[in-house]
């Protein structure tokens, strides 16, 4: 049996190299996508990038205060390459969180392919175009999560998805849900006819407020990818003319809009009980 190879650990004493690059990480959206690496921290999201396998490549923590059992399990059985112990004032001061978590971890980003998301029979994937705001695109992917969603595609100019306050956004969830980045529709649509010609068919449904019928009488069952659009600008007109069928969602009172992230979970959630209602679930 081959003998795995204990992580290097490396004490920073300083504001040095190694703590700026850590530093950078989770201030730069820049430097993320030149390293292909992100920060993350918390004892959720630190737990769901292990269980789904995300490569962590570092750890970061202080031994100035006795860790958790938590936080020494994960060291003790961590594959990564390297640890860093801080003093914890560097500790703390590298946290973006108002109490510093004991662990923070640098995981390396995946590919931004297509195929990481599994084509399935009742294939249900959300098409997110320009996300402006990392606390709606994090909530977004935490529905997704919850409401059975396959994969998410983002498409032109947006927020970061490795941005931290998207990242905590998702509670965790972030790593459960396959999310790929596009420059723009176009490079969706060799995949839209690969997916029907797989799967025999698939529904491109738009969601706007002067939708096609109300979302209770569409078909969800089918295999769908959902498009939901800029917060303020809404879906563009490519998208519209790429969509077979936009939805509405029914309102009453004075509001004139729903939240993106709001609109979103329900017409999640209807897609959901439309599938769940076929096949008999409770």
């Amino acid at each position: 049996m081959k003998q795995r190879i204990r992580p290097r650990v490396v004490k920073i004493h300083s504001e040095n190299n190694d703590f700026q690059y850590a530093e950078t990480l989770r201030r730069k959206r820049e430097k993320r996508l030149r390293q292909r690496e992100f920060f993350v921290e918390g004892v959720r999201p630190i737990n769901q990038a292990l269980q789904y396998k995300w490569p962590v490549r570092a750890f970061l923590y202080s031994r100035d205060k006795p860790l958790s059992d938590w936080a020494e399990n994960i060291l003790r059985d961590s594959q990564a390459e390297v640890h860093y112990e801080l003093p914890w004032y560097l500790h703390a001061k590298l946290s973006n969180k108002a109490e510093p978590s004991e662990l923070i971890a640098l995981v390396t980003m995946p590919e931004d392919d297509l195929e990481r998301i599994p084509l399935k029979d009742d294939l249900l994937v959300v098409v997110f175009d320009r996300p402006s705001s990392p606390g709606n695109l994090g909530t977004i992917i935490r529905s997704c999560d919850a409401l059975g969603v396959d994969g998410m595609v983002i498409t032109g100019h947006s927020v970061d998805l490795y941005d931290p306050e998207t990242i905590s956004a998702t509670t965790g969830s972030f790593f459960a849900l396959p999310v790929v980045r596009l420059p723009s529709q176009k490079e969706l649509s060799p995949w839209i006819e690969n997916i029907r010609q797989r799967l025999g068919s698939v529904h491109v449904v738009g969601s706007d407020e002067k939708g096609d019928c109300e979302l209770t009488e569409h078909d969800f069952v089918q295999p769908t990818l959902l498009v939901v659009g800029n917060e303020t600008w809404g879906m563009s007109a490519a998208y519209r003319e790429l969509c077979d069928t936009v939805v509405s969602i029914p309102m009453a009172g004075s509001a004139s809009s729903f939240n993106v992230a709001c609109a979103t979970s329900i017409l999640l959630y209807e897609a959901t009980r439309q599938r769940r209602a076929r096949l008999k679930l409770p």
